[in-house]
């Protein structure tokens, strides 16, 4: 019972925070003809569309049209996601910013969080698992390869060329990051890039981050990639991941693209509402924060 009435309050509290930034809250389809392609992610279909794994491709297409500060919360599906920390339907937050990079978004995203707490006569401190985490200190800012070099028996540059990287990051990196203050971890490879706009002085780099307390991801969010070619060149290498894998193919969202065209400056970020409720809750199965699991149904 606990958990679902703070799940309401926190839910609340965004829109509350956004309203008051002046947000327009938006509603886009949840089922799509032509997803972003990615390499990593199973969806669901629904005659011969699919259900979304996330309101990016539409949401652009808004600020593509003219809306400059747009948020929204709803539900997103992806296949074979369960555990602790991941559902197959999930529920995310996400919000853009004409204008804005991904450094102004890691403000934004700080206070969001700490409005979203609310008043605290304890410095706005949560416990999870065994940390105690400040959210009102000011947040850690480590670069993806200071991590590395702080928590990896080797470099970003050598993870990566030995096929490591996403495998150091998952055990050696993200648990130890946000246990004491919340951290933003920044400058992905550009190999990472996946919809983020590379760096103009560091095109090795991408203007990436994600956040995390606690070891737990909660945001992943950048400044926003507008080149159509480029943007195509990419979704072309993630379909030929998955036609390697074995994997059908999605359509090309080639609507999504025509709008680069018309896209301005823009910062976006998504953050999982779920895993937000977790940590405020100190509840560490997501399954507990949720009114109902596919277990349930």
């Amino acid at each position: 019972m606990k958990y679902l009435k703070k799940r309401a309050d926190i839910i609340r509290r965004i829109r509350q925070y956004f309203y008051q930034n002046g947000y327009l809250e938006v509603d886009t389809p949840l089922r799509i003809p032509a997803p972003a392609p990615e390499a990593h992610i199973s969806l669901f279909e629904s005659e011969g569309w699919y259900l979304q794994s996330s309101p990016e491709l539409c949401m652009k297409q808004l600020v593509a049209q003219g809306y400059d500060k747009i948020f929204q919360i709803c539900k997103c599906f992806r296949k074979e996601e369960t555990g602790n920390l991941h559902l197959t339907e999930l529920t995310l937050l996400e919000w853009y910013t004409k204008g804005h990079t991904y450094l102004d978004l890691m403000d934004q995203c700080c206070d969001m969080i700490r409005f979203t707490a609310g008043p605290s006569d304890d410095s706005h401190c949560l416990e999870y698992g065994s940390h105690r985490v400040d959210l009102g200190s000011p947040w850690e800012r480590i670069s993806v390869k200071e991590a590395f070099n702080a928590y990896s028996s080797m470099s970003m540059d050598q993870a990566l060329k030995l096929d490591k990287f996403d495998e150091i990051m998952a055990f050696d990196i993200e648990p130890r990051l946000g246990t004491q203050k919340p951290c933003f971890l920044y400058d992905y490879p550009a190999s990472r890039a996946a919809l983020a706009r590379l760096k103009k002085n560091r095109p090795h780099l991408c203007e990436r981050f994600e956040l995390y307390i606690a070891g737990v991801e909660l945001a992943n969010g950048f400044s926003e990639l507008t080149h159509a070619q480029e943007q195509r060149h990419r979704f072309e290498k993630e379909m030929n991941i998955r036609k390697k894998a074995g994997k059908k193919n999605t359509p090309m969202p080639e609507k999504f693209l025509k709008s680069l065209e018309k896209m301005p400056e823009t910062a976006g970020i998504a953050l999982g509402i779920d895993r937000l409720v977790m940590v405020f809750t100190n509840a560490l199965s997501i399954d507990r924060v949720t009114a109902f699991t596919h277990k349930d149904l």
